[in-house]
């Protein structure tokens, strides 16, 4: 656990129980402790990777895991869903992990996702996982999102414009006076926004990876790490070596 203070050399403010409002595109953009952003003037809530159905499809490849995660993962959503109350949802690709699916027609999980769509239309992020539907279910399926001066899509682009994404399950490792922590985060650069994954048997994937690392020059990257009492802003050059 990160407790307040613990984040050597860094003194990260913490933003506890609630979102760090930053500027991006144009756009006031709310940051949420749990891995979702939300644009408040326009009612709209983006998550990514959720990859439902993850352990269904490692099982059907002779890896047994427990089959909890889809539930887990929509019970997580519905609650942020409740409390924020978006009139558009946009899901940032990855929703589903593969076309192996125990959702169906009928069943606690597909009545979570009707739940949720009765209250925010569905838009859902084509991934590289699932290109296509794996599934009839509400709302509409898309390539990307054009919002202002801004893209969402799932993974990232080098065309220069303002992008928020997912697909990398970003992460930052840190050395703290309680040890090293490792931690989903946010990564705001420039133009871009990486977006934690948000489904419970996700990956990490460190800032200082390669594949991540060069998208974001650390003079012009923020990141917040998504700990137990809130977000907590720390400087790029300590997840970015």
């Amino acid at each position: 656990m990160i407790v307040p203070g613990a984040l050597a050399r860094s003194r990260a403010p913490l933003h506890a129980g609630g979102m760090v409002r930053v500027a991006f595109a144009g756009e006031t953009l709310d940051l949420h402790p749990e891995g979702v952003a939300f644009f408040p003037e326009r009612a709209l809530m983006i998550v990514a990777d959720l990859h439902l159905e993850k352990s269904a499809s490692f099982a059907a490849r002779g890896q047994m895991l427990p089959p909890y995660e889809t539930l887990e993962t929509l019970r997580r959503l519905a609650r942020l869903v409740a409390d924020l109350r978006p009139d558009q949802l946009v899901l940032l690709g990855d929703s589903f992990h593969s076309v192996v699916e125990t959702i169906g027609n009928e069943g606690p999980a597909r009545g979570m996702i009707e739940a949720i769509a009765a209250t925010s239309v569905l838009i859902w992020v084509a991934g590289n996982h699932d290109p296509v539907p794996p599934l009839p279910l509400p709302g509409r399926w898309v390539e990307e999102v054009a919002l202002g001066d801004c893209i969402l899509r799932h993974a990232p682009v080098e065309d220069g414009r303002n992008e928020i994404v997912g697909h990398l399950h970003p992460a930052a490792r840190l050395a703290t006076r309680a040890g090293g922590q490792r931690r989903r985060c946010f990564a705001l650069s420039g133009r871009r926004l990486l977006m934690p994954a948000f489904g419970s048997l996700t990956g990490m994937v460190d800032l200082s990876e390669p594949s991540i690392r060069r998208l974001l020059p650390v003079q012009d990257t923020r990141v917040f790490l998504m700990c137990r009492q809130g977000l907590a802003e720390v400087p790029a050059s300590a997840c970015l070596r």
